[in-house]
């Protein structure tokens, strides 16, 4: 007689371990086996230049001081860490749905007949006060998850909030790049508005020599006139370059979560601020540390676990419900046996007409699933893309700056020259005002790729997937 039972007991933990949808594995990817880059990068290393935490890389204490700020105040931070508070809560909601619920009732009821409104003679003894109460513990409807549907809702939830943690460590990676970046962009402006006054202060102190000249009548009202355009043109340039200036201290503002405000600076722009070695690391790397691919995957993990909850909504669903308590019109009888009250509503529902809802339930979470996976995969090859061109950049650029440091130092003497001979009259003004104006642009294009040098290595900083950790 116990056979039965034991296979009934069997079929049941048989069917409670069922999960229907398919079950997730990581889409094959090709990884190249080395970055792309002008010139060949050395064999690859296993340590790659975003391994190390953010202050390990941006050294300079004001640019710290700044990025902390940042990293407890800004927007988007904040913003993020509430959809991972969002997220976790909707596990939590979700995951409940697993485990049977109960509550607990109770009631009182007092109730006076009034023997007045029935004729009822008054030999029929009555009591016109009925008093009774109940109380008792209710079982909240319960699916059993016979087809591991709420099981597959949980695995969503869980990917959901993964997705949005590693959403979260992607925007601090963006912010720390981004002040960086800003913080390097007012160094650059400080270094062209310093050379813009140095010129400015030359320019004059020519202009009056000429002005000299032309009083002993070694120049003519033509040189004065084009030192004067020398002055007033370099002029002109520093009111453009503080505007930037103040400006990019604004945006940094912004990141910082303040109110627009001046900042100081540290080291100057033309120290090193990064070693002359940044090396990239493994490719295959690349995809466990680039926060934003770990949150595509997620996003299709959550994507792939929906599948299963479509699919189960095909299938029976079996839900409980029952309480247990008592009934009485003394409370000291509320819970003795024939005050005993119960009630168990075992329910199956099987869906048999649903004019292709549940079909095209499944059809849409497979479609997202595709999307998911495309998104993924497209994450992939756009961090690729992404360190190529940051290694490209931070080749060329340096490439550049050591060509316009050579140009800058043979511009600087052939300025010397040229006045000098100007002022010997062995050349024209012309010659000289010509050398002044091609150092002072050259200089300014130095201080330019020297950022776009910075920049460069802090975009491949952002692009290895550096920052977060």
């Amino acid at each position: 007689m116990r056979a039965p039972y034991f296979a009934t007991a069997t079929a049941a933990l048989l069917l409670a371990g069922c999960t229907v949808g398919p079950n997730y594995h990581r889409p094959q990817v090709a990884v190249p086996a080395s970055f792309r880059a002008p010139e060949p990068l050395s064999q690859p290393e296993a340590a790659s230049f975003a391994d190390l935490k953010w202050f390990d890389v941006f050294r300079d204490p004001q640019l710290q001081d700044l990025i902390k700020t940042a990293l407890a105040s800004n927007y988007d931070l904040r913003d993020a860490v509430a959809r991972v508070d969002e997220a976790r809560a909707n596990l939590g909601i979700t995951r409940s749905n697993q485990i049977p619920q109960l509550s607990a009732s109770g009631s009182m009821n007092y109730t006076r007949i009034s023997r007045g409104s029935f004729s009822i003679p008054s030999s029929i003894p009555i009591n016109q006060d009925i008093n009774y109460g109940a109380a008792g513990l209710n079982l909240l409807s319960f699916q059993i998850d016979l087809w591991g549907q709420l099981r597959r809702a949980t695995e969503a939830a869980r990917a959901n909030l993964l997705n949005a943690d590693w959403n979260r460590k992607a925007v601090i990676t963006t912010v720390v790049s981004q002040v960086a970046a800003d913080y390097f962009q007012l160094l650059e402006l400080d270094s062209e508005l310093e050379i813009s006054k140095r010129a400015l202060e030359t320019r004059r102190e020519s202009l009056r020599l000429t002005q000299e000249r032309q009083v002993h009548g070694l120049a003519t009202l033509l040189d004065v006139r084009q030192a004067e355009q020398l002055v007033d043109s370099a002029a002109e340039s520093i009111p453009q370059l503080q505007q930037q200036m103040e400006q990019t201290e604004d945006q940094i503002s912004l990141l910082l979560g303040k109110s627009p405000e001046s900042f100081e600076r540290g080291r100057h722009f033309s120290e090193e601020f990064f070693p002359p070695d940044v090396p990239a690391g493994l490719p295959s790397a690349l995809l466990e540390r680039r926060p934003d691919i770990r949150g595509a995957e997620q996003a299709l993990i959550a994507a792939n676990a929906n599948i299963g909850v479509a699919k189960a909504a095909y299938f029976p669903q079996i839900s409980l419900t029952g309480s247990i308590g008592g009934q009485s019109s003394k409370l000291a009888n509320l819970f003795s046996g024939p005050n005993g009250t119960w009630s168990f509503v075992p329910q199956v529902t099987q869906p048999i007409f649903t004019a292709g809802r549940l079909k095209n339930n499944v059809r849409l979470a497979e479609a997202q699933r595709q999307d998911a996976q495309i998104a993924y995969e497209k994450s992939i090859q756009t961090a690729f893309q992404q360190v190529s061109d940051s290694l490209i950049a931070h080749q060329r650029t340096r490439e550049s700056r050591v060509e316009q440091e050579k140009l800058v130092t043979a511009l600087a003497d052939r300025k010397r020259l040229a006045y000098r001979r100007y002022e010997g009259g062995v050349d024209t003004q012309l010659n000289a005002l010509d050398a002044d104006r091609d150092l002072l642009s050259a200089e300014l294009t130095l201080a330019q790729l020297h950022y776009s040098e910075l920049v460069s290595v802090v975009q491949l900083y952002q692009a290895l997937g550096g920052g977060w950790q």
